[in-house]
């Protein structure tokens, strides 16, 4: 990049020839926050148990924002959100009018017994996404199919959108 001094003080930045500029959304930083600390829990634990024993010595649930895409096919909307694990029947589904909420939780519990000891482990996750949408929707027709640790719903609209074609204006 170059950088040069204008008038009165001010610095204009201009790219050189061959460097992008590139734009993050909003919700990367989170995205980057949490990735950040899992590196820190996961570099804690290696510290103190760092011969992999420490399977059952950390139990923990875990709060996520699944990653959602969502595209409009004009008479209906396309939403996938990854839900690895969590088994159909651990999904909860609200269509209103106007948005979807998703919610699903998956608990895990292992024990071991002998004569002088047991050994217990629990772990769960839960997921929470919650969705308005710009058109009203059909709540009666919506499906949904979860497949591959993917969540698709089809969300059809109550009054599709007219597609309009550019059309050139002249003029007087």
């Amino acid at each position: 990049m170059a950088i040069r001094k204008e008038k009165k003080n001010k610095i204009a930045v201009r790219p050189s020839e061959g460097s992008e500029i590139t734009t993050k959304r909003p919700y990367d930083l989170w995205t980057d926050i949490d990735r950040l600390f899992d590196s820190f829990r996961s570099e804690f634990d290696d510290l103190f148990w760092p011969w992999g024993q420490r399977s059952g010595l950390t139990s923990y649930n875990t709060t996520r924002t699944p990653s959602m895409d969502i595209c409009d096919m004009g008479d209906h909307y396309e939403m996938k959100v990854e839900m690895p694990g969590i088994p159909k029947e651990n999904v909860n589904i609200q269509v209103t009018p106007n948005g979807v909420e998703i919610e699903a939780k998956c608990e895990e519990s292992k024990e071991e017994k002998d004569k002088n000891w047991l050994r217990r482990e629990c772990s769960g996750m839960s997921f929470y996404r919650s969705l308005e949408l710009p058109e009203e929707l059909k709540t009666d027709h919506v499906e949904a199919e979860l497949k591959d640790g993917i969540l698709i719903l089809n969300l059809p609209k109550v009054e599709p959108k007219q597609e309009y074609k550019a059309k050139k204006v002249q003029i007087k």
